[in-house]
């Protein structure tokens, strides 16, 4: 299909919490395409169908070579202590902020033909699978800051070329 254009910090897709998606949806094998193309981009770790302006609870990851998509996802599993990662995001680009994630993270969820899907890893992976199912809860990165980092996040937010 086509890369799509990421919806930026402030559209009002990002804070929605994601309509879970029922089987059979005819338009469902061109959003999952166009994740995928739009996550191939190099750089980019996971995209979120919010990211891309679609309401349903789907995303793609791309980390280390792997490439792929879920949908419906339920975060079923955090393991170890939380550590601090710096972290960005493609609807807040040109920033990365320190943030705890958990190490390690499992996600549930089907593919297109309803098969059921078990994606988890550490480090990177970890990381994208939180990320990504925040994003599908209607959260941004930026909320999960220290309230000081936040505070500092949020004025460069505001000062940047494209807020």
């Amino acid at each position: 299909m086509t890369e799509r254009q990421i919806r930026i910090f402030g559209d009002p897709v990002l804070k929605t919490v994601s309509d879970p998606i029922r089987p059979g949806d005819q338009n469902l094998r061109g959003l999952i395409d166009d994740l995928l193309d739009s996550v191939r981009v190099p750089g980019r770790a996971g995209v979120a169908a919010c990211q891309i302006g679609v309401n349903l609870r789907a995303f793609s990851y791309n980390v280390d070579g792997e490439v792929g998509y879920i949908i419906n996802p339920v975060l079923v599993e955090l393991r170890g202590e939380p550590e601090p990662v710096e972290e960005g995001c493609l609807s807040v680009p040109g920033f990365y902020f320190p943030r705890l994630r958990f190490p390690f993270a499992r996600v549930t969820g089907v593919d297109l033909a309803g098969e059921p899907v078990e994606l988890s890893g550490d480090g990177l992976m970890a990381q994208a699978l939180q990320h990504e199912t925040d994003h599908l809860d209607g959260k941004l990165y930026i909320e999960g800051l220290d309230k000081e980092t936040r505070r500092e996040a949020m004025r460069r937010i505001r000062e940047s070329d494209w807020f």
